[in-house]
């Protein structure tokens, strides 16, 4: 190869094909000054050359083993090449689809060609682009890289492999030959020479005797000459012998001081040069590898760099410039009068309606206290979470930034749900408030909770019966006044004032109330509503007790309206139960909230709604019985079932018999089971 021609290599196999040949030659002479130095294989280890053609052998087989890694190896360099110009075209044509979108929105305000000047302009299309551009460039690098292993690696490993075989086959054949050389002359020494003189020594010792035999006729004279001619021929046999012998001893020497001597350490001349030659290969091998690093090192390089130089704040400006179009907020509501009755805009204040208006003010600002310190409180987080999030992004070692740009999003969004709430009361209120003009009403509202009846109930305000089973209507906390759930906000703030219990046609009853009365059997009669006054203990009344409670699971809070407990912890009941299985209580630091009705105990031990001991062991038989005048069936635990003709003995105790409640009495039945049922359904017997 030509120093011209590398120009059309690539640079780093360009510059480790101009610099290999200097490598080799430093290479091997290191080898030989190493060799200088040691003993070789003709000293140290005489007729050995089959274990040292071994070792040779062993050496090509690894220089071929390494020959089929790296051939191996660029084959899966450009098969990785292919898949990944692959992956870098799906990808190219996917952003060249959304390059606009990304960038400047699905519906911009300028054209198609402005747009597609200003997708250029964006900090992060730039930064993706480029990413992209490396991996194609990337690609391209390792199937230089396949290309280099192949031509510079794989190539000359089997070049040196093909060139090493062959100096082994050479020596091995001149082994062979000087071997051969020496077996013949050993053999001559033993076939030409001592054979000869072994056959010429009989001839001599036939031709004594002949002799012996002939010593007195005429034969005496020719035994002699033969004899003599036999004896110089085995003495010339003899010295042939005696130098085949001399021969074959200093062709031995030679064969075994000089010529295997100098085999061996051919041998090992060129197992030395096998060595430094693959070593050499391999190490061009290693330069090329490193350099196809350092390219993409440059390239990476480049796409950190384009990395850095995002700018959203940038990259926003742009969209927004792409974007700009005229707003304005839509017109307000007006009030739109029915097709078929005439009215006007304007808030109805006749007493009536002004008196719905007077407490859904007082509800709105009642409201409006307890939203404000909620919200308060979470915009106080939100500005801690954030602080957070900015602070585990520069610094991942003291938190997860992704838990706490979750609980930052959370809570942003609970926030914007309180201040819509709190922008509908301050509407309501404001509203209200300037129509009212400082008339809000009486200074007593009542504190209405809702409240399920089990027997009919007239409502205090409309007189209409209230239906349904489950929450039906309203009770007020503080003067017992029942009434519709749609007609909860039509009665004057008066609590006590103008509505008395005296003046209620039927009393109300709360989720503990009695069950609905059955009709009686006899038809001579008819049966009486069961008394709808509550016992002490079940009134809503008893609400107020701020009766103590036990904590036993604990319960984390997920608003604001909820409060965080810990098992073993001992509240103040609030509000009970009100059907909605949610208690309002209040701990020891004066934290109030809801808490589930299930996490509590009376602090006694016992389960919610649990007689106390007082009036479940208190109270025993009287001996004074009753007897039922209609049948009634319990509708509760703590109800007895009675039938028409039934005796039924009072309970005694301050809170037993006639004393258990308005309306209401407790006794034991003939199978001795306790319970309550309507006075109005017995008489004395």
């Amino acid at each position: 190869m030509r120093l011209g021609d590398l120009n059309h290599i690539d640079p780093f196999r360009r510059h480790y094909a101009c610099s290999s040949p200097n490598s080799r030659r430093a290479n091997l002479k290191s080898a030989k000054k190493m060799q200088t130095q040691t003993n070789s294989y003709g000293q140290l280890l005489p007729d050995q050359v089959d274990r040292i053609s071994s070792l040779f052998d062993a050496h090509l087989d690894l220089l071929a083993d390494v020959r089929e890694l790296y051939r191996d190896r660029a084959v899966l360099e450009r098969e990785y090449a292919v898949k990944l110009q692959q992956l870098a075209k799906k990808a190219s044509e996917k952003k060249n689809k959304n390059a606009l979108l990304l960038v400047v929105g699905d519906n911009p305000t300028k054209g198609c060609t402005e747009s597609a000047h200003l997708s250029n302009n964006s900090t992060l299309n730039h930064a993706y682009s480029e990413i992209l551009s490396s991996m194609s460039t990337s690609a391209q690098d390792h199937i230089n890289l396949a290309e280099a292993l192949t031509s510079q690696v794989t190539e000359r490993l089997k070049a040196v492999e093909r060139r090493n075989d062959d100096y082994k086959k050479k020596q091995t054949q001149f082994y062979h030959k000087i071997v051969a050389g020496r077996d013949k002359i050993y053999a001559e020494r033993i076939k030409a020479s001592k054979q000869k003189y072994d056959a010429d020594c009989a001839e001599v010792q036939i031709y004594r005797q002949k002799q012996s035999g002939h010593v007195h006729d005429r034969h005496a004279e020719r035994s002699a000459r033969q004899y003599d001619q036999q004896k110089l021929d085995m003495l010339n046999s003899k010295n042939a012998y005696i130098i085949s012998t001399a021969t074959a001893n200093s062709v031995k020497m030679k064969f075994y001081t000089e010529d295997l001597p100098s085999l061996e350490d051919f041998f090992q001349e060129l197992q030395t040069r096998l060595v430094m030659d693959f070593v050499a290969v391999v190490t061009e091998a290693q330069s090329i590898q490193m350099s196809h690093q350092d390219v993409l090192k440059d390239s990476l390089a480049t796409v950190s760099a384009a990395l850095i130089k995002v700018q959203p704040d940038k990259d926003q400006a742009l969209f927004i410039d792409s974007n700009v179009r005229p707003f304005s907020i839509p017109d307000d509501w007006v009030f739109e009068p029915c097709s078929n009755h005439y009215d006007t805009g304007d808030i109805c204040i006749d007493p009536a309606p002004k008196v719905f208006l007077q407490n859904k003010l007082v509800r709105a600002r009642a409201k409006l206290r307890e939203l404000n310190p909620a919200l308060e409180q979470k915009r106080t987080d939100v500005e801690k979470y954030r602080g957070l999030v900015a602070a585990y992004a520069t610094d991942n070692t003291i938190g997860d930034a992704g838990d706490a740009m979750n609980s930052y999003l959370d809570t942003a969004h609970e926030v914007t749900s309180l201040s819509t709430s709190a922008c509908v009361l301050n509407s309501e209120i404001n509203t209200i408030a300037d129509v009212l003009g400082g008339d809000e009403g009486g200074s007593s509202p009542h504190a209405f909770k809702s409240s399920a009846f089990s027997i009919p109930t007239t409502c205090g305000y409309c007189k209409v019966s209230i239906w349904g089973l489950s929450k039906q209507g309203k009770t007020c906390k503080g003067c017992g006044l029942s009434v519709h759930s749609k007609c909860e906000l039509k009665v004057p703030a008066e609590c006590g004032n103008a509505y008395r219990a005296s003046e209620i046609l039927q009393s109300p009853s709360s989720a503990l109330s009695r069950s609905e009365s059955r009709s009686p059997v006899s038809n001579s009669r008819e049966s009486p509503m069961p008394s709808t006054s509550m016992p002490p203990n079940t009134s809503p009344h008893a609400e107020e007790s701020n009766r103590l409670a036990l904590v036993i699971f604990g319960f984390a809070a997920s608003s604001s309206f909820e409060l965080n407990v810990t098992e073993g912890a001992v509240v103040r009941v609030l509000e009970e139960d009100d059907g909605s299985g949610w208690v309002k209580v209040a701990d020891s630091d004066g934290e109030k909230g809801l808490v589930p009705a299930t996490y509590l105990e009376d602090a006694g031990g016992r389960p919610f709604g649990t007689t106390a001991p007082s009036q479940q062991n208190s109270q025993q038989a009287s001996g004074v019985y009753v007897r039922a005048l209609y049948d009634y069936q319990a509708q509760e635990l703590e109800e007895l079932t009675i039938h028409e003709g039934d005796f039924v003995e009072l309970s005694s105790g301050a809170k037993g018999g006639q004393n258990y409640a308005e309306g209401w009495w407790e006794g034991f039945s003939r199978d001795r089971k306790k319970g309550i049922f309507p006075s109005n359904y017995v008489e004395l017997a």
